[in-house]
Parts: structure tokens; sequence; C-alpha cells
């Protein structure tokens, strides 16, 4: 595949990075807000033709580097027995698994609800334009876990899961270990199906200490990346919230991290091993400013570019609803046109 992205992933330079949007696949798209009209998130994640068309529409509306898969985080616990709704205010498990006196035997995992995300690979496969790379990735232990405890979002604070983590380690433990489990086994389908790279998504990774992350979950999202690494795709780590933490990620726990709009790229260069590529940062909220505004921060980007590092831009979190959609437009294009110096 002719991919500046995979090349990238690949540790080959070319002219600019790749670039591409955590949550690109929808949000700003008029034409996915047309899509969402006619259809909800589920049927759209769901049928494969429509999860193939929304993973596809950035590809020919914002022409960015790579497509990835359009699905959600939580079908892994939704595969594992917890029934999952998505309401107007977000994702809601209505069975926590803390409301069950032993929470490792109510869960009955059944894999054939993974099979509809695996159909839609294989349709955005035989549709995609050539040489378009598609991203898989599921959620990491940490953050699935957040929504199996809590049942939902409170405001993202997760109070339940932070109390459980410590009055119950050794449980918490075994449940990271099944979350893991079936999240091996998904990744590795994904590359089988098709995915050319694979990206772990700890969204919350700064909810506790790092150290105690790094004791309870480095080991897990290890384990996910480098399943999908042996399966043959280069693979990307995004542990928002982590801090310096990041020091920490080697070699041979993922190919990139991906790093947050809390931390500078400069900041990120200096901790993390040499070896490693990164993505990231562009704060989103920025897009919500004028062009000129959004392109004296991408113009800051050229000193982190001048150290050689393997990077692919991106956000430092995703996409916002209300962002419009001409500015996101306007940051592809900047990135596209600026004289990196690479070539």
């Amino acid at each position: 595949m002719d991919s500046i992205f995979t090349d990238m992933l690949k540790g080959v330079k070319r002219e600019r990075p790749p670039v591409w949007f955590m949550r690109q696949a929808g949000r700003v798209l008029p034409s996915y807000q047309k899509l969402k009209s006619q259809y909800s998130f589920i049927e759209m994640m769901e049928d494969q033709k429509l999860a193939a068309q929304v993973t596809l529409l950035p590809i020919h509306d914002l022409a960015v580097d790579a497509a990835i898969l359009f699905s959600d985080i939580l079908v892994i616990p939704d595969a594992m027995g917890m029934k999952l709704d998505f309401t107007d205010k977000g994702p809601v498990f209505d069975n926590p698994i803390t409301d069950c006196e032993n929470p490792l035997a109510n869960l009955k995992t059944d894999k054939t609800r993974l099979d509809h995300i695996y159909r839609a690979i294989d349709e955005i496969v035989k549709t995609r334009p050539k040489n378009t790379p598609l991203i898989g990735f599921c959620g990491a232990p940490l953050t699935v876990l957040c929504y199996m405890i809590d049942g939902r979002s409170t405001n993202h604070v997760f109070p339940k899961t932070v109390k459980y983590l410590y009055e119950n380690k050794e449980q918490a433990k075994q449940l990271i270990d099944a979350i893991t489990e079936l999240s091996i086994e998904y990744a590795v389908t994904q590359v089988e199906h098709g995915i050319n790279a694979f990206q772990l998504f700890e969204t919350h990774a700064g909810l506790i200490p790092s150290e105690l992350y790094e004791e309870l979950f480095f080991p897990a999202c290890k384990k996910i990346l480098n399943a999908a690494r042996e399966a043959g795709v280069p693979v990307i780590y995004f542990p928002k919230g982590l801090g310096t933490g990041i020091s920490r990620i080697t070699k041979d726990m993922t190919d990139f991290i991906s790093i947050d709009w809390q931390m500078s790229m400069m900041d990120a260069h200096k901790l993390v091993d040499p070896e490693l590529g990164l993505q990231g940062n562009l704060d989103p909220r920025v897009l919500w400013t004028d062009k000129k505004s959004i392109e004296a921060e991408l113009t800051k980007l050229n000193e982190f570019a001048s150290t050689g590092r393997k990077w692919i831009f991106n956000l430092g979190h995703g996409l916002l609803p209300d962002i419009p959609v001409e500015n996101v437009q306007f940051a592809i294009d900047w990135i596209k046109q600026n004289d990196w110096g690479w070539k």
C-alpha cells in the first residue's frame, strides 16, 4: 500500500507528517449529520454498509490520510454480556457489574456480538479508495472498566471505579484479565479482516496515579498491543492523561504513542524513548477559534518537527461536535501545504 500514513508507521518519513483526527468519522461532517437524521448510532454501527460509509466519509470529505473504523470502545463489555444502550446523554449500562455480588460470574461472553464489526471491516476494505489505510481499535482496560463499574460517564470522573480499584484490587485484576482476553481476540480478528494499523484508546488513564496505572494496566495494554503487532500491523497507544508516566512506555509495548493536549510535543519528545514515534496533539478546542489563531498554533509545531522524530499529526483528543467543519479542513490543508523541511 502506497500510503504516507503506513510509511510513517514503518519509520519512512516523506515530505510531511500524515494527518488524521480522532472522532473524524462523524460529528463535524454535514454528510454524517444527514445520515444521523435517518439512522440511530446503533443502526449505523451494526449495518456493515452504513458503518463502511461513515468510516470513509472523512476520506472523501476531508482528504485525511487514514480512515478509522466507525465503532465504539464499549463493544467489548457488550459482548461480555452487559446490555449497552446509547442515549442522548451517552452510553449507559443498566446492569453495572458492581451491582452484582460476584461480577465475574455474571459476565456471559457472546463473541458473535462482535461479528458485525468484522463484516464492516470487510465492507470497508472492499469499498475504500485505493491506498487508503484503515485503523482498527479497541478501548483499553481501564476505560472499558470505568463504564462497566459506573454504568455511565459521570462527568468523566467515574467515582465508583476509582473507589473499586482501591478497595477491590485483586478482584479488579481478574476483571482486567477478562477484558484483556477478549480484547486480544478482537484486535487480532480485526487484523485478520484487513486493518492496516491498530490503536488502543485509554481515554481515562489520568483517573489514577501513574504508578497505580502502570501496576494494574500496563501489563494488560502491552498484551493487547503486542497481540495486534504480532498479528502483523503497527500499533498506537493513546494513554490520555498519563502525564510524565509516558516516559515509562517503551518500544516493547508499542510503535507510537498518541500525546494528549495537556503536554507539549517538545516535552513529550524529551520524555519518550527516541525509538518510539509520536502522534498528536493539537487541542481540539483550538478549532473553535478563527483561522489566524489556528495557524498560529499549528506553526508552533515546526520546532517539534525539526527534531526528526517520527510523527503523525492528530488532535490531543477527539473532535468536538460543534467545531466548524471548515476549520477542520483548514487545519488539514495547512498540515499538507506547510514546508516541514523534511525533503
